[in-house]
């Protein structure tokens, strides 16, 4: 071999020694490569948080006629809820028997008052089944307590003309200036259910019964006709969405 082929060689050789050492023994401080993006706020952490809170509008139907309601829930836990509620509803004897004229209107013969029930209730909910049952059907019973107001409102004047008494109706809105609120501890039992997966919306309906006790009576009829129990059973529509 000639001299100039092992000049190559070697230079050859000493050139690549560095590399070969630098791959069987790497250096300490070499380090991943680590991403940084440009916009901190690019990633974040996960900050969802279930809907809890709810309200809405309450439609209900009875033997007294319609009502109206408005409900505000919040959720304990999967299974427990509390519910504030306030309605208005109109309240019939059971001894009424509405009659009506030639020309339509309607009237109730020998009705001294007309009573109309303003419950504010406090109440509880307890779902029912909830792990045997899929979310879009959720049952649950429920009870609540509070303050009742009666508001106890002219219906008719009764005068005796000499051929008898006669009865004069007095105008929904012109006796509610003249009535009158009378107040009780009332509630109410009962179960329902909520429908839908929609986490935007609440919707359901539920079977309650309301009480409303004054033992003293309140004069409804014309001639003695006094009640003391107000409620009834009452079917209710509800309607809201999430807080």
């Amino acid at each position: 071999m000639s001299r100039k082929i092992r000049l190559v060689l070697a230079v050859c050789l000493v050139s690549a020694t560095p590399a070969i050492l630098s791959a069987q023994f790497p250096s300490q401080s070499d380090t991943a490569i680590v991403f940084q993006p440009s916009d901190p706020q690019l990633v974040r952490p996960n900050s969802f948080r279930p809907n809890i809170n709810a309200w809405g509008l309450d439609l209900l139907v009875s033997n007294n006629g319609f009502g109206l309601g408005t409900f505000y829930r919040h959720e304990f836990s999967d299974e427990f809820s509390g519910v504030l509620s306030f309605m208005i509803s109109d309240v019939k004897d059971d001894a009424e028997i509405e009659r009506y004229t030639y020309y339509g209107d309607s009237y109730v013969l020998g009705k001294k008052n007309r009573l109309l029930m303003l419950p504010l209730i406090a109440g509880v909910q307890y779902r029912l089944f909830k792990d045997e049952i899929m979310d879009n059907f959720r049952p649950y019973i429920t009870a609540g307590l509070g303050p009742t107001m009666i508001f106890v409102a002219p219906y008719a004047r009764y005068s005796d003309a000499g051929t008898g008494t006669q009865q004069q109706q007095v105008e929904f809105f012109s006796s509610l200036k003249y009535g009158q609120a009378r107040y009780t501890l009332g509630g109410y039992v009962g179960a329902g259910a909520y429908f839908g997966l929609d986490k935007g919306t609440i919707s359901g309906i539920s079977l309650r019964y309301y009480f409303a006790p004054f033992p003293e009576g309140i004069e409804v009829m014309y001639g003695g006709g006094y009640m003391k129990n107000f409620g009834g059973v009452y079917i209710s529509l509800h309607f809201g969405s999430f807080l």
